[in-house]
């Protein structure tokens, strides 16, 4: 059972995986596994979307299918490294011989993995390519104003207070701090908190805003997360003061 399956040393920091896979059920499977081990998980259905996603550059590895429709994968791999994309790539295949595996190192494959696998197996694998650090550096912690967030020890600390959140309210503090400064849509929030890809048309991010905003900003000043009305939501700090004023 996919549960029972985990990382000898789970991802500590949420890193960001694109899988490229046609076969729906195979996809499923991968996707169910990863998301269950702690990563967060994006999948493209095929290797025309696969290409848009992959050139983004915006993944800590891929797990790429070989055999694609409107895109190979050794071909998706070769556009990526040809535009200096350095992401780590984990090409799954059902061909498995030396010359298969041969050319998708060659094309720019960081691991070949045949099918069948071994979940199990996969994961150590995803975690050993994350390992070497080939891969974008990964930020440990986040601030804004005087609140700092530990990525790695996975607390929240404000004017040398420290602030216990829920796990949910750590991810969806999270997103919001790496989006400082800018608008967070609920669209954005449904998305890349709660891995919703549709409205579920209840008061969920209402709920968890409000208290997130009660323990980041209660008995605080400033107040650092702001309700744009008819936009979303915005955490940022005080605006500098020119010395010059």
């Amino acid at each position: 059972m996919l549960a029972t399956v985990t990382l000898a040393t789970p991802p500590a920091v949420l890193m960001r995986i694109l899988v490229i896979e046609d076969d729906a059920d195979a996809a499923s499977y991968l996707v169910k596994g990863l998301k269950e081990t702690g990563y967060v998980v994006d999948h493209a259905k095929d290797g025309r979307d696969g290409m848009v996603q992959a050139m983004t550059d915006g993944y800590d590895a891929m797990i790429i299918d070989r055999m694609l429709p409107f895109a190979d994968g050794l071909k998706i791999v070769g556009a990526m490294r040809a535009s200096g994309i350095k992401t780590p790539v984990l090409i799954l295949s059902a061909l498995g011989h030396v010359d298969d595996r041969v050319k998708g190192l060659k094309a720019g494959g960081d691991d070949y993995l045949v099918k069948p696998y071994a979940f199990s197996e996969l994961l150590a694998r995803l975690e050993a390519m994350l390992r070497r650090g080939v891969g974008p550096q990964v930020e440990t912690k986040l601030r804004v104003a005087d609140m700092t967030m530990d990525l790695l020890a996975r607390t929240v600390v404000r004017a040398g207070k420290d602030i216990d959140l829920q796990p949910r309210e750590f991810q969806l503090l999270e997103y919001l701090m790496r989006n400082a400064g800018h608008v967070v849509t609920r669209t954005m929030l449904l998305e890349h908190v709660w891995d919703y890809h549709f409205d579920p048309q209840t008061n969920v991010i209402d709920v968890h805003i409000s208290r997130l905003r009660q323990k980041i900003d209660r008995g605080f000043e400033p107040a650092l997360l702001h309700t744009v009305r008819g936009s979303g939501y915005c955490l940022r700090g005080p605006e500098p003061v020119d010395p010059a004023e």
